[in-house]
C-alpha cells in the first residue's frame, strides 16, 4: 500500500533529525548520572487495584447489568438499607476496575494518582464521582483508599441508533484522579543488606555495568563491582554507615558515559525510524525503484437509438489499468562508518520512510547492516 501524503515524513528531515539528536549525544560528553541510568534494589513501585462503583453519570452509565446492581445493593447494605438487587436502576451508575502503582518510601498519609476504567457497558464516565474504593496489593492487603471526582480527558456527546449521530473524543470510558488516594499503609522497603546497596541497571549492558563500577570506584576506590550485565554492588566505606542516604546521593551523582548498541527501530503503523549513533552500513550496492499501478474503474450508459422501438439502457463497466514504474540504476553506497553518513546516502537516494524501511531489511539480510534491526 502506498504511503498516505502527510502521514509519514520525508526520509530527508527524518535522517536530518537523527543526525541532531547524534550530534547532541555526541555533545555529552559527561555522560549521564548513575541515578538517570540505574535504580537501587528494593526501592521498587508496587502495582495496587480495586473494584468500585462510579456515580453521577447522567444516563450514561451501565444497562443494568447483574453486578452493577448487586454491587449497588450491597454498597446500599453498608450504610444500613436493605433492597432487593432486582427493584434497582443502574443507569447513572458504573462498576469500574481502579489501578494505581505506589512508589517506595510513600509515607501514611501521602497521595498518589488512580487511573479508572469501566467494567460494563457504561457509555462515559464523564462527570462522575468515585465511591471510596480499597486499593489492594499483590498480598490482598489495603495499601491506599482512592475517592474523587474524575478527570477522562474527553468526551461522549450524541444520539445513538437510527437517524442519531454522536461525536467522541479520546476515550470517555477511562478517567484518571490526580492525588486520588490516600496511602493508608507503608510498603516496607530494604535498600542497605549487610553494608551494601546493589544498583540495577534500566537497560542492562555489560560495557555500561563495568564503567559504572569503575566510575563509582575513582570516588570510592575498591568499593563497587560488577555482577552481570544489570547489577553493580557497592560497599559503604567506613564512615558512611550511619548517613546511607548521602552516600547514596553521592553515588547517584557520578556521571557515566553509557554504551549504546548500534541498532535501528522500525514502526511501520507511524513510519517512524529511529537509529542510535553506532550504526554502521558495509559496502554494498542499492536498487531503489518504484512500481505504481492504478485500476480505475467506470461504469458507462448504452441506450438504444433516437425513436426505436426496441432495446432497453444498459449500464456496462468498464476498467482502465496503468502500470508506471520508474527508472533506478544500481547504485554503489561506500562503507558509511557513522549515522550522518548513512543519512547523507540515503537522502542522496531520495527514499521515503517507507523505502527506507524495505532497505535496511534487505541490507541486514544481506549482511551489510551492522545493527540490530527492531520491527514493531
Amino acid at each position: 500500500m502506498a504511503a498516505t501524503p502527510g502521514i509519514f515524513l520525508r526520509a530527508s528531515k527524518l535522517l536530518w533529525l537523527i543526525g541532531v539528536l547524534f550530534s547532541a549525544h555526541a555533545a555529552l560528553a559527561d555522560g549521564a548520572r548513575i541515578k538517570d541510568l540505574a535504580m537501587i534494589s528494593g526501592a521498587r513501585d508496587n502495582q495496587l487495584a480495586g473494584y468500585g462503583l462510579v456515580v453521577g453519570l447522567a444516563g450514561d452509565g451501565d444497562k443494568n447489568p447483574t453486578y452493577t446492581v448487586q454491587t449497588v445493593a450491597n454498597l446500599l447494605q453498608r450504610y444500613g438499607i436493605t433492597v432487593p438487587p432486582s427493584t434497582l436502576l443502574s443507569k447513572n451508575v458504573a462498576v469500574v476496575m481502579v489501578t494505581a502503582d505506589i512508589p517506595a518510601f510513600k509515607k501514611v498519609g501521602t497521595r498518589i494518582d488512580v487511573i479508572v476504567g469501566s467494567m460494563g457497558d457504561a457509555k462515559s464516565l464523564q462527570g462522575g464521582v468515585l465511591i471510596q474504593t480499597p486499593l489492594l496489593g499483590a498480598d490482598g492487603r489495603v495499601y491506599a483508599v482512592a475517592q474523587g471526582a474524575l478527570s477522562i480527558g474527553g468526551l461522549s456527546a450524541g444520539i445513538e441508533g437510527a437517524g442519531g449521530a454522536t461525536v467522541q473524543k479520546n476515550h470517555p470510558t477511562v478517567g484518571t484522579i490526580i492525588d486520588g488516594a490516600l496511602v493508608e499503609r507503608e510498603i516496607p522497603s530494604e535498600i542497605i543488606s549487610d553494608h551494601h546497596i546493589e544498583l540495577l541497571l534500566r537497560e542492562p549492558d555489560f560495557t555500561s555495568a563495568a564503567r559504572m563500577a569503575a566510575a563509582i570506584n575513582e570516588k570510592f576506590p575498591e568499593s563497587s563491582i560488577a555482577l552481570d550485565a544489570t547489577s553493580i554492588r557497592v560497599l559503604m566505606p567506613d564512615g558512611w554507615e550511619s548517613t546511607p542516604v548521602d552516600f547514596i546521593s553521592h553515588v547517584e551523582s557520578i556521571e557515566v558515559t553509557a554504551d549504546v548498541p548500534a541498532r535501528i527501530i522500525i514502526n511501520e503503523r507511524t513510519g517512524t525510524i529511529v537509529a542510535t549513533s553506532r550504526i554502521r552500513i558495509s559496502s554494498c550496492a542499492v536498487s531503489h525503484g518504484n512500481l505504481t499501478i492504478s485500476i480505475a474503474s467506470n461504469l458507462t450508459a448504452s441506450q438504444p437509438n433516437a425513436f426505436s422501438q426496441t432495446g432497453s439502457t444498459v449500464v456496462t463497466p468498464s476498467t482502465e489499468t496503468k502500470v508506471h514504474e520508474e527508472k533506478s540504476a544500481l547504485i554503489p553506497l561506500p562503507d558509511l562508518p557513522t549515522v550522518e553518513e548513512v543519512a547523507a546516502a540515503l537522502n542522496n537516494l531520495g527514499v521515503t520512510p517507507r523505502d527506507m524501511m524495505a532497505m535496511f531489511e534487505a541490507m541486514k539480510q544481506a549482511g551489510a547492516l551492522q545493527a540490530e534491526l527492531i520491527i514493531r
